[in-house]
């Protein structure tokens, strides 16, 4: 069999770290079917990828259907082989997918200023609270993903003149370049940054650590502790079972961009604040605000 794994090796450095795992879990996904099915994977006929989504499609996501096409697409063109993904027979495969499973994309529940109001509230006085509580804050306020959240470094931030803060967010799914792009905190979160830094004094680089035993370790937060810091404050301050299940790590974007529709900001401004790229993906976390759907 032909060394796919050390074929995907030759994109490190070119992907994220995310983006290289999907590429190793899809193609392994194809590789065991295709050992079940009992083909060599590569070359593939385009028969043979067809049978594979369609039999994805009965278990998966289309949307992870289509990253599956994706991937094999790339191992092909890494392999140096000819390419069968783009054949008719694989696009009508997958539009057949598409139809029998429509999805509709999955909305985070936006954590808005008052549900902030009640998260920050019951953080506890210890170093997790007082990291909690900066992390919570400078999410809000800065719209980031977690991925961008969790990368901030000390050098990323400057304290300015007026007690904000002015923070450079270097890198994100939507800026793989890393031109990145400025934001600014308020003063209370300002604040609550420069309390936890002092706790956590000059031990690491990163913004946000882990704590082990009341103290920092020398390395950045995972991005899933982003979420479980959500749905532990969701938790904590009282929410339904329903309602700590449907925050994620993503609320934090959700929420200030509808806090800012609301305000009366248009479409172009939330974008440029959030850094965003595309206006489908913006307009699904909007239509909720207009809607006063996730009101606390």
């Amino acid at each position: 069999m032909l060394d796919w794994r050390k074929a995907l090796e030759t994109l490190d450095g070119a992907y994220s770290d995310a983006t290289m795992r999907a590429y190793h879990c899809d193609v392994q996904a194809y590789v065991t079917w295709c050992a079940d099915a009992r083909f060599e994977p590569f070359p593939a006929s385009a028969a043979q990828v067809c049978a594979f989504l369609e039999a994805e499609g009965k278990r998966m996501a289309p949307s992870t259907v289509r990253r599956r096409l994706y991937a094999i697409r790339k191992i092909h063109r890494l392999l140096s082989l000819p390419d069968p993904t783009y054949d008719e027979a694989i696009n009508l495969a997958y539009r057949r997918v598409r139809r029998a499973k429509p999805v509709r994309p999955q909305q985070a529940r936006g954590l808005t200023a008052s549900h902030l109001k009640r998260f920050l509230a019951v953080q506890p006085k210890t170093p997790w609270g007082m990291r909690n509580t900066a992390m919570l804050s400078f999410g809000y306020e800065l719209m980031t993903r977690r991925s961008e959240l969790v990368a901030l470094r000390d050098e990323d931030i400057t304290l300015r003149g007026d007690g904000t803060l002015r923070v450079l967010i270097r890198r994100s799914k939507a800026d793989q370049e890393g031109q990145g792009r400025v934001a600014c905190t308020s003063v209370d979160t300002a604040q609550r940054v420069l309390d936890w830094q002092a706790w956590r004094g000059p031990s690491t680089e990163w913004l946000f650590c882990p704590i082990y035993q009341e103290r920092p370790i020398d390395r950045s937060l995972s991005d899933t502790a982003v979420k479980t810091v959500v749905k532990t404050a969701a938790k904590q301050a009282g929410y339904p079972a329903e309602d700590v299940r449907a925050f994620s790590g993503h609320s934090m974007r959700v929420g200030a961009a509808q806090d800012l529709l609301r305000k009366g900001f248009d479409t172009a401004a939330i974008m440029r604040a959030g850094g965003w790229k595309s206006v489908n993906v913006l307009a699904r976390y909007l239509e909720y605000a207009e809607q006063n759907v996730w009101e606390a």
